[in-house]
C-alpha cells in the first residue's frame, strides 16, 4: 500500500507550482504578475484578461510599497488569475499554482 509521500500514490491530485520574482523596490507587483503569467501561458501580456478584473492593481502595488517602507514583515495576497492561483509576497516572490487554493487560507 503506498504511503502518503509515495509518488506512485495518485489518489490525490498533484499541484504544479511555478515561482517568479520581482524587485519590490523598483518594479510594480501588478506588472510582474501579468508578465509572469503571460510567460507561463506563452502569450503577450496584452492578450490576457485585465488584472483589474480579479484584483485592484493599485492596491496590490500599495501593499508591496507599504511593506518596503518599514519593518512590517512580509505580506502576502492570493487571488485567481487566468486559471492560476497567484500568491504575491511583499518580498518580491510570486508563486503561481495550477491547483485551487484551499478555502481555509
Amino acid at each position: 500500500m503506498p504511503s502518503a509521500n509515495d509518488p506512485a500514490d495518485t489518489t490525490e491530485p498533484r499541484e504544479t507550482s511555478y515561482v517568479a520574482t520581482f524587485d519590490p523596490a523598483g518594479e510594480r507587483a501588478s506588472e510582474a504578475v501579468v508578465t509572469a503569467v503571460s510567460a507561463l501561458v506563452g502569450s503577450r501580456p496584452v492578450d490576457l484578461d485585465p488584472l483589474y478584473e480579479v484584483v485592484e492593481p493599485d492596491a496590490l502595488d500599495s501593499l508591496v510599497e507599504h511593506a518596503q517602507r518599514g519593518d512590517t514583515g512580509t505580506h502576502q495576497l492570493w487571488f485567481t488569475y487566468e486559471g492560476y492561483d497567484i500568491g504575491v509576497r511583499s518580498d518580491g516572490l510570486i508563486r503561481i499554482r495550477d491547483d485551487p487554493i484551499p478555502a481555509s487560507r
